[in-house]
């Protein structure tokens, strides 16, 4: 780990102690590298992440908005490559919450959560993708070796 040296002014220094406190870091380095890394993040997301990827679709939509449910289920069937897993939660009488987690090329994935966040009835939505390196090995674990996929985050993202 490296030290480096910054100059706050004292306004940007206090939101910092104010994170530091309302958060619970234990320090200003903590939160510094928590919003150094979320910068560099949304610098990748905005510049346009390209290869594998790992991604939260999270989206708020109205079930019983004529047919969607059906239309959601159509997509994601589509895409079921690109599918690892979902949440779903009933948030009132009306509405639900969604989290579908996402593995694929960027491109894909990013078409997929455009396609489900631009359906009528869905009314909130937003894609967070991280780079990815997913690759299949054969090793073992255990006893056993057999082929598996992987999937590590690639460093600066």
């Amino acid at each position: 780990m490296q030290r480096i040296t910054i100059t706050l002014d004292d306004e940007l220094a206090a939101e910092i102690d104010h994170l530091v406190a309302t958060r619970g870091y234990q320090n200003r380095s903590e939160a510094i590298r928590d919003l150094a890394r979320s910068g560099l993040r949304q610098a990748t997301e905005e510049a346009g992440v390209s290869g594998d990827c790992v991604a939260a679709l999270v989206y708020v939509y109205e079930h019983e908005s004529r047919e969607l449910a059906k239309r959601l289920t159509r997509i994601f069937h589509r895409h079921h490559d690109l599918s690892v897993s979902a949440l779903h939660v009933h948030l009132d009488h009306d509405t639900c919450l969604e989290v579908s987690v996402l593995r694929g090329d960027a491109r894909d994935v990013r078409h997929l959560g455009e396609h489900v966040i631009a359906e009528r009835g869905v009314r909130y939505g937003r894609l967070v993708l991280t780079p990815a390196a997913i690759k299949s090995e054969t090793h073992g674990h255990g006893d056993k070796a057999r082929r598996h996929t992987h999937t590590h985050i690639r460093r600066g993202g």
